[in-house]
């Protein structure tokens, strides 16, 4: 005789903590902009309260992403003092950029060799919204956009020994790139640089997009430093 199963019970899915996480990623990410952009300045304590009340969120949140931030250099962990925002040297920016050089020109030579048309075709449509907001003067938004420029040609090149460590360095360096968009100059520039970026990668010449990368950075380490220098010694 035919045995019909008996339904199963319980088959809806029991909830999993994906909101908690969500949200966990949504204030980790939020507090870095805050930092890179430097409306939470260098050397600033970090009030737990003020930002509770600004995102609507309970403490613990908060300091799970002091953790995160604190792994990528952005905040330092004090005992007394709770978290204060880290500063950068002229040393932490050199150190930064040499290793930052060498990856992003690795993954150009590499990228031009192994990217697929899609992947060059995104990193196309990124620039194109990267040059939308420097049109119109919306620094944050365009820092994203020339973030996500950088990560795809990493991806393109398609080593994922030499992807896990360019996120490792990326979040610790995105502060000192930011810096160098603050003069109108230097953003023009680097405008410019970023257009021979991406005929260099369209016609997938390797090794001259492996320079005009190495040279693109050089250029922002030199302005970050300026505006390190240029910025007051006596931190709050």
């Amino acid at each position: 005789m035919n045995m019909i199963p008996e339904p199963l019970v319980n088959t809806v899915p029991k909830p999993t903590p994906i909101a908690r996480r969500a949200l966990h990623d949504e204030v980790v990410q939020r507090l870095r902009d805050l930092i890179v952009e430097g409306v939470l300045a260098a050397g600033a304590r970090i009030s737990e309260r003020e930002l509770c009340e600004r995102f609507g969120i309970s403490r613990t949140p908060l300091r799970e992403a002091f953790k995160v931030l604190a792994s990528e250099g952005l905040i330092d962990l004090q005992h007394h003092r709770g978290a204060i925002v880290s500063t950068l040297t002229d040393r932490d920016v050199d150190n930064m950029f040499d290793v930052m050089e060498t990856l992003e020109s690795l993954a150009g030579e590499t990228a031009c060799a192994r990217a697929g048309d899609a992947a060059i075709e995104r990193i196309v449509a990124l620039h194109q919204q990267m040059l939308l907001h420097h049109g119109r003067n919306e620094l944050p938004e365009y820092f994203r956009f020339n973030q996500q420029i950088h990560e795809a040609i990493v991806e393109a090149a398609g080593n994922p020994v030499l992807a896990n460590v360019y996120r490792g360095l990326s979040a610790r360096i995105r502060r000192a790139r930011y810096m160098a968009n603050l003069s109108r100059p230097r953003w023009d520039q680097a405008v410019a640089e970023h257009e021979e970026i991406l005929r260099a990668l369209k016609a997938r010449e390797g090794a001259r997009l492996g320079r005009l990368l190495r040279d693109h950075l050089r250029h922002k380490r030199d302005v970050a430093k300026a505006v390190l220098r240029a910025q007051p010694t006596d931190s709050p």
